[in-house]
């Protein structure tokens, strides 16, 4: 039985260090980001703020939902907003999708210093990436986390290809700046 291990790159820390950091995912993309999670929580002076913004289409989609209602949502260097967009009966949070708590009025963001990270279905990602950029992000701190179907995980079968990347080797994660003019990003 053989064993492989994680493929490609993680996500920077070292270049998050001492800067805001807005973490945005939709549906079961926050699976991909728990890790970041932990490793920011498992050294949060090193950081300005960890800011989450987390999106699904019902609250019962909405995952690691014991986890958001109690350690997530505590701590000053820690907020935490969720949303759904379609409430339903009992639901009590914010309503719509997930842009809609990435707005000036819900958001309270460091976009001259701060960098940002991507996670869930690609039209999600598309349009939080627009938001943030129009927010005044920089597309180099923008970071997304764009899973592709990985076969071999070598950069051998061209699954996984982006352009000239292959999210096996080359990413999963990326910075807006390498993927942007790329037509298949939001494939």
């Amino acid at each position: 039985m053989a064993i492989r291990g994680p493929l490609g790159k993680p996500y920077p820390l070292d270049a998050f260090k001492k800067r805001e950091v807005l973490i945005v995912g939709g549906g079961v993309g926050l699976a991909p980001l728990r890790a970041l999670l932990f490793a920011l929580f498992e050294d949060m002076k090193a950081y300005k703020k960890i800011i989450v913004r987390y999106g699904a289409r019902t609250p019962a989609d909405l995952v690691y939902r014991d986890a958001l209602k109690k350690a997530w949502g505590k701590g000053k260097k820690l907020d935490l907003m969720l949303t759904v967009d379609e409430g339903g009966k009992g639901w009590k949070g914010n309503v719509g999708v997930v842009t809609k708590i990435l707005e000036d009025d819900t958001l309270e963001c460091d976009t001259k210093t701060g960098v940002a990270v991507v996670c869930g279905p690609p039209i999600m990602m598309k349009f939080s990436t627009l938001k943030l950029l129009e927010r005044g992000y920089p597309p180099e701190r923008i970071y997304l986390s764009m899973e592709k179907n990985m076969s071999c995980g070598v950069g051998k079968c061209g699954h996984c290809r982006l352009g000239p990347y292959y999210a096996c080797k080359d990413g999963p994660v990326f910075s807006y700046d390498k993927v942007k003019d790329l037509p298949e990003s939001w494939d």
